[in-house]
């Protein structure tokens, strides 16, 4: 090779290289760009979804077992970057407002207690499933409420904004049961409305009623009952359109999953005492959660 023919081989290689530069900088888009640009990742969480997202020990600092799912995605996301030092921001959100503020930016990514179904497709992307609910009932054991055909006529509450209101709804219409339907702000709220007597039944997930029961002064007083109206799949909640990030956070969840880790987290939060009051919910994983985190994308492909 001449000295003219080495120098326009070097000319070239290093030309390649500068035009590969800004190749390789672009390929982070969207969510990813956006977490790295600032620094900060944002996570949507609920103040009272027990166990899954909620204020327990620490007022200001959700914790829980979809949270810590949460988490998981979150050191996937740190490797992802490079950035081991990632900020991490705290954003509320309601049953309301948890699509609007993925949507528009404000929210990275939401774990919680929220339901993947094809509506909610339409707004925004979901993980592989993280926990499989049936919808069914709260009531005081002394009620008299055994099912759903026994709500005719009652006062029955419910949380605004999710499955179990649309579905209660829908047979209240159906079945011209009369019921009146109260929809409360959020799960606490919702107890709340059933404990003050004002609401006869709280339907809602079971997990999250076995929830509101363990905090309830008497636990003893209150019973989850009723046919399941419908078996739910919670998923992380993501922007639509955004394939690289979702991949992300659902390799982290599919990796938690496979490497057993994920039932040291079921059981700490199902299991054993919980925050604030250190009550055992004894919600033992049921088949359908434990076909879930086997297969987690057989799960996935069912919910599209």
């Amino acid at each position: 090779m001449t000295k003219s023919t080495l120098s326009r081989a070097i000319g070239f290689a290093l030309a390649a290289s500068l035009c590969s530069a800004p190749a390789l900088a672009e390929e982070l888009t969207g969510t990813l760009k956006k977490i790295k640009d600032s620094g900060t990742i944002v996570l949507g969480h609920r103040d009272s979804s027990i166990p899954f997202s909620y204020f327990g020990s620490d007022p200001q600092r959700p914790e829980g077992y979809s949270h810590d799912l949460q988490l998981k995605a979150v050191e996937a996301i740190k490797q992802k970057l490079g950035m081991p030092d990632l900020k991490v921001r705290y954003n509320l959100v309601t049953s309301q407002t948890r699509i609007p503020l993925v949507q528009n930016g404000t929210v990275d990514l939401e774990c919680g207690s929220t339901t993947n179904n094809v509506e909610r497709q339409q707004q925004v992307d979901f993980s592989v499933g993280i926990f499989e609910v049936g919808t069914r009932l709260l009531t005081k054991t002394t009620s008299g409420i055994a099912d759903f055909p026994d709500l005719k006529g009652k006062n029955v509450v419910t949380t605004a904004g999710t499955t179990s209101e649309r579905l209660l709804k829908a047979m209240n219409a159906e079945k011209q049961m009369g019921m009146n339907i109260i929809s409360a702000k959020d799960h606490g709220e919702s107890f709340l409305m059933l404990e003050s007597g004002r609401a006869v039944a709280f339907m809602m997930d079971d997990a999250l009623l076995a929830g509101e029961m363990a905090k309830a002064k008497k636990p003893a007083d209150w019973h989850v009952v009723g046919t399941p109206q419908s078996y739910e799949i919670y998923g992380c909640m993501v922007r639509k359109g955004d394939p690289a990030f979702k991949a992300v956070v659902d390799e982290a969840l599919i990796a938690t999953f496979k490497s057993g880790e994920v039932n040291a987290i079921y059981d700490k939060w199902f299991l054993n005492p919980v925050p604030p009051k250190g009550l055992n919910l004894n919600f033992p994983m049921s088949d359908e959660l434990k076909k879930l985190v086997a297969n987690p994308t057989d799960k996935a492909a069912e919910q599209l």
